[in-house]
């Protein structure tokens, strides 16, 4: 064991721990979730830690000796190690304070350690004097914080695109399945089931859009600002060279906020991206409930199409199979949502010249950035590349609706129309072979009406159905 002193006392702590006395303090005054910091958060941390090394060794703060040090345990969490030295619950108080002190106390010790000393030897590296120099968790932390979401945002945009290929996949090897399109759960009018693949696509297009624009929102960080964005007790060189480091280090387009004070105390971008994640959300849960109607029964339901049979559905019931991927990401889809109220309470509650409420935002957001990172891929991969059509339930429940009718109106009128559907359902007979019986429509007119090129035809045009001889209801009876 060793010993570490602070303003409160002293305490013991384990020998090659790389946290410290903070952390330790942390960890028992936050026994809050259980939950571990995101790995992705720990990186960033890391980053914007070299980053600060790298400014005040340029500047002439930190020598040499000290700042590769520092430089190099940060290369090591950044490649994940030591990330079972985060010992702080993601919910604390401080607006972050704890965590990054357990950053500073885990990058020290580890920086001790490369330069030959043991752990605790904090005239060798301080997590004060020389990891945290010239910084504050007040800027290190949101800046963490947004260089780990713009990863996850560019790792998300990645799986929508996937997504979206394979919906407009589906698109196409579907485009000549004609179907009963539903309004409210009822019949409506045919269309193919193409058409409606290329919707969900389209969507997820848009969303995939969002995203990429949203990075836009959050690529200025605060690093510099130190307490409250004015960058007290940090000199302007290092200011000016901190984001410019964090920039060659992640890879990513960040840059020093104009307003630094702005950038401290308010945390509004990341309620936009939220929302940009929760539109995501919300078309995820429309389109995995679609789906799940689809291919429901599939003896007692639409069952037009087939989802891929991944695991067995109950443990009762032989045979069953559930449509377990559209679930999961239906379950995602509401965390995300419930995710995005946090992250906007945690936002709108923030006082003054700081958020006391970033940790919650914090784990919220990164939350949702990572469920919806594998979410997209695993419905793209486990469910929509393997969703197969049922063509005779298709056509056999256009046969059977009165998706005909609704073509039929131009031609023949709507009181027309409605009256040969009152006879047929009052026959018992389905439409299209009433309309064969009565002579109003041919079996070779109506399959050419209900075919793909006519339900891919946006509406139609003057003699589209002269050719069909279609006969309206009393034409041959006298006057």
């Amino acid at each position: 064991m060793r010993q570490e002193r602070d303003a409160l006392g002293v305490r013991r702590l384990p020998e090659g721990a790389l946290f410290g006395i903070h952390a330790l303090r942390a960890s028992e005054n936050f026994p809050i979730s259980g939950y571990a910091i995101f790995p992705e958060f720990i990186v960033a941390f890391a980053q914007v830690k070299a980053a600060c090394a790298m400014a005040n060794q340029e500047a002439g703060f930190l020598d040499a000796g000290r700042a590769d040090a520092i430089v190099t345990a940060c290369r090591e969490l950044i490649a994940g190690e030591h990330h079972d030295q985060i010992i702080v619950d993601p919910f604390q108080g401080g607006a972050g304070t704890s965590l990054n002190m357990n950053i500073n106390e885990v990058v020290a010790n580890r920086a001790i350690q490369l330069l030959g000393h043991a752990p605790g030897e904090y005239d060798i590296v301080s997590p004060l004097a020389h990891v945290n120099l010239h910084q504050s968790t007040n800027d290190t932390y949101p800046t963490a914080l947004k260089v780990a979401a713009l990863r996850l945002l560019k790792e998300l945009e990645t799986g929508t695109a996937k997504l979206q290929e394979a919906f407009q996949a589906k698109e196409t090897a579907f485009a000549h399945v004609v179907k009963v399109g539903r309004t409210e759960l009822m019949d409506a009018v045919p269309m193919t089931l193409g058409m409606e693949f290329g919707a969900y696509a389209e969507a997820i297009s848009r969303d995939r859009w969002r995203i990429f624009k949203c990075r836009e929102r959050i690529k200025q960080v605060g690093l510099g600002g130190t307490a409250i964005g004015t960058g007290l007790g940090a000199p302007r060189q290092v200011i000016f060279r901190a984001a410019e480091h964090l920039r060659n280090l992640t890879g990513l387009p960040v840059s020093r906020a104009e307003n630094l004070i702005d950038a401290t105390a308010n945390a509004d971008p990341f309620v936009e991206v939220s929302g940009i994640l929760s539109a995501l959300a919300a078309n995820l849960l429309k389109i995995s409930s679609d789906l799940r109607l689809l291919a429901s029964g599939p003896g007692a339901g639409l069952a037009e199409i087939a989802l891929p049979p991944l695991q067995a559905g109950s443990s009762i019931m032989p045979g069953k199979v559930n449509p377990v991927v559209p679930e999961c990401l239906g379950e995602v889809a509401l965390r995300v949502m419930a995710n995005h109220q946090a992250v906007t309470l945690a936002a709108s509650l923030g006082q003054l010249e700081l958020n006391q409420y970033l940790p919650l935002l914090a784990h919220a957001l990164l939350e949702s950035l990572r469920l919806l990172r594998q979410g997209v891929v695993v419905l793209a991969d486990k469910c929509v590349v393997g969703i197969t059509a049922r063509e005779d339930r298709c056509q056999e429940l256009v046969k059977r609706s009165h998706a005909l009718a609704t073509v039929l109106v131009p031609a023949l009128g709507y009181e027309a129309v409605s009256r040969l559907m009152a006879q047929a359902d009052a026959a018992g007979v389905p439409f299209a072979d009433h309309l064969a019986a009565t002579g109003v429509c041919s079996p070779e007119a109506a399959a050419e009406l209900l075919s793909p090129k006519r339900m891919r035809k946006l509406g139609f045009e003057a003699g589209d159905y002269d050719e069909l001889h279609l006969r309206r209801p009393g034409d041959d009876e006298k006057p």
